[in-house]
């Protein structure tokens, strides 16, 4: 399988910010790493490994990047103001440079699907649901899509505004509406075992189904808890039955 690994400066995130890449061709998913996780996380826990075979035949092409949750929600020594500031860098990272070189390394622009697991589940979704004009659709596994879990009390603007479980019931906007409308692979996959939040999930459907967004909330049996052989096993069966 190929792998190639790629280094920049992000001028919105003010680091060396590393992104790898799997296979030659294919709809490419954008992974968000789980927890304080970097951009190999998928790669040591075996994800990438258990949808190499559609790697291999280029239906798909996987960019896995790094996480900043450890600069913003889970680093209890900064101010949930910064912290809110950070999240907003991230997301101008992921749309002004993350994007445009997936688009160069897939010779144009493309249908990107966005993914992860847990907090990376909520950062997948937050950035499909904000920018619906760039991604095409969301894997998301055993997240919880409210922000305020996250910000321990704190919540401002910006907070709102990278809270699905808020901004979302408050969208009226028809532009932005008829392009979720017009989605066909938003997902959002749940164990009910140890760990895991089902409700969230429900929740969070429930809300796309009063504004008429297609969805699917697929639940899955209490042997699967909130960890790696679960997602292990989520993620292909969708790559599979449904993006290819």
């Amino acid at each position: 399988m190929r792998r190639d690994i790629t280094t920049w400066w992000s001028p919105n995130l003010n680091k060396d910010m590393e992104i790898v890449a799997y296979g030659h061709f294919g709809t490419p998913i954008l992974m968000f790493p789980s927890a304080a996780a970097d951009y190999l996380e998928y790669e040591r826990f075996n994800l990438i490994e258990t949808i190499e075979p559609f790697i291999e035949a280029s239906k798909v092409k996987v960019y896995s990047i790094n996480s900043i949750n450890s600069e913003s929600w889970l680093n209890d020594k900064m101010h949930p103001r910064n912290k809110a500031i950070r999240h907003q860098q991230y997301n101008q990272y992921i749309v002004d440079e993350v994007v445009p070189f997936i688009y160069r390394d897939c010779d144009g622009p493309t249908p990107i699907i966005t993914s992860g697991v847990s907090l990376g589940a909520l950062h997948a979704a937050n950035s499909f649901f904000r920018r619906p004009d760039v991604f095409d659709g969301v894997i998301a596994m055993s997240g919880i899509y409210d922000l305020k879990s996250y910000s321990k009390g704190y919540f401002d603007e910006d907070c709102y505004f990278n809270s699905p479980m808020d901004y979302m019931p408050n969208m009226e906007d028809p532009y932005w509406l008829n392009l979720l409308r017009a989605k066909k692979h938003v997902y959002f996959v749940s164990g009910r075992g140890a760990y895991e939040d089902p409700k969230a999930s429900i929740d969070f459907g429930a809300v796309l189904q009063a504004k008429s967004i297609p969805h699917e909330v697929d639940l899955w049996g209490y042997e699967w808890g909130h960890d790696w052989p679960t997602w292990r096993a989520m993620l292909p069966h969708y790559v599979g039955s449904k993006l290819i």
